[in-house]
């Protein structure tokens, strides 16, 4: 039988994780009491139909959540198969959830909701340390969620428990707040003063030939190549699970873009990390005409 333990923060989309696991065939329990979860397990992996079940604990157990460090060791002494899927989100990203659904913290009770979520890392930082696939949704749509749980429990992908935002913006519009890496890339060749390639941008080829030409392009990204497939192992071992990398010009239309677009590429060949592209700025010229 394959076991899967969803939990995560609370607002970070453990719900959302379960309903799909059960569209992809699993048997979902949510929020069972921790002094039933063994028991349950040994039922299910006792001789029952059932090929595979995901179990939604979370902190809503309480102070009893702390048991479940000596159940899964005693798991791991049976060599039951059992996989621990945690979901996570920025702190900002919690809180804007919580105040647009009006809910309250499980533990923020009447005091402040950031005061709540940090009492929430703290006792779940157990389990998160344990994890075998961490997956951040403070940038994820829906079904991309889906896509990356797909990935990891049907085709049965390597998953490195990071997702890398590649984002093209305008440095006119101002650099991304959330980037962790930018490279500015206004440098390159400017399709903006050819009057033919001024209203296309860098999703097409005729631009992308235009930026590319002369070698100076190539050689860029030959170095940005090598320098990202160098930290991202780097940044997973110390732990971060989300990184956004943003590529920036003039107006976030022509150079950013097929910057942008090569890398996006380059990262998804190696089919080694979550990856999603975002272009900000690439219609914002044409809005504010």
């Amino acid at each position: 039988m394959k076991l899967v333990i969803v939990t995560g923060m609370s607002g970070a989309g453990k719900t959302i994780a379960l309903k799909m696991l059960e569209d992809l065939g699993f048997y979902c329990v949510d929020n069972l009491p921790i002094s039933l979860v063994d028991k349950f397990v040994q039922l299910v992996a006792g001789g029952s139909e059932i090929t595979q079940a995901a179990l939604g604990i979370d902190i809503r157990s309480g102070d009893e959540i702390s048991q479940l460090e000596a159940v899964f060791e005693n798991w791991r002494k049976q060599e039951l198969n059992f996989q621990i899927l945690f979901l996570d989100a920025s702190d900002p990203t919690l809180i804007k959830r919580y105040k647009e659904t009006r809910r309250s913290h499980p533990l923020a009770g009447t005091g402040r909701l950031d005061k709540g979520i940090a009492k929430e890392r703290e006792k779940l930082a157990f389990l998160k340390k344990d994890a075998d696939y961490i997956i951040d949704t403070s940038k994820l749509l829906t079904r991309e969620l889906r896509q990356e749980l797909e990935k990891i429990f049907i085709q049965n992908e390597k998953f490195s428990n990071m997702f890398i935002t590649v984002l093209s913006f305008g440095f006119k519009y101002g650099i991304p707040e959330d980037a962790d890496l930018v490279f500015d890339v206004r440098f390159l060749p400017n399709p903006y003063y050819v009057e033919e390639l001024r209203p296309l941008t860098g999703e097409q080829q005729v631009v992308r030939d235009y930026v590319m030409q002369g070698g100076t392009a190539e050689a860029f990204l030959t170095k940005l190549y090598d320098m990202i497939d160098f930290l991202l192992p780097n940044y997973i071992g110390e732990g971060k699970n989300q990184l956004v990398i943003a590529v920036g010009c003039t107006g976030g239309k022509h150079r950013s873009v097929t910057v942008a677009e090569a890398l996006y590429g380059h990262l998804k060949d190696r089919g080694q990390y979550g990856i999603k592209m975002e272009h900000r700025d690439i219609d914002k010229d044409r809005r504010l005409q």
